[in-house]
């Protein structure tokens, strides 16, 4: 026998979902996680940057150096090593996208210099935008 009563499907106590308020909060913890992230990849994001910028400045020493043992003489631009020496046009640019800078002959009595500018692209700074030079 069926009783007359009904019971309601939606009891205010048990309703399902969030809050906004406990959205909200989420959302400020989500905030907070991601300012901490950034904050301490970014430091290591650019000190990459000039280590790549390092190691690409050391790879075109020794393809000039290359150039140098087969023609006796050192090329008179990057472009020259372009292909047969195995660099490609886009390596020409340091990480921050600036021409990476040749001097023949170098400073300090150096055949030739290879400087990139760090990312302000201008001579002197410090810090990300000091210069890296094939001496250093």
């Amino acid at each position: 026998m069926v009783s007359g009563k009904t019971f309601p499907l939606h009891r205010a106590g048990l309703a399902r979902g969030f809050s906004l308020i406990e959205m909200i909060a989420v959302l400020v913890l989500i905030g907070i996680v991601a300012t901490l992230v950034v904050r301490n990849v970014m430091p290591q994001f650019s000190a990459g940057q000039a280590n790549a910028a390092r190691a690409q400045i050391s790879a075109m020493s020794t393809t000039i150096e290359a150039y140098y043992m087969e023609n006796g003489k050192y090329p008179d631009n990057l472009r020259e090593l372009v292909g047969k020496y195995g660099l490609r046009e886009s390596q020409l640019k340091d990480p921050w996208g600036n021409d990476i800078v040749y001097r023949r002959p170098g400073e300090a009595g150096r055949d030739f210099d290879l400087i990139s500018y760090g990312r302000d692209g201008s001579a002197g700074g410090d810090g990300n935008n000091a210069d890296i030079g094939s001496w250093q």
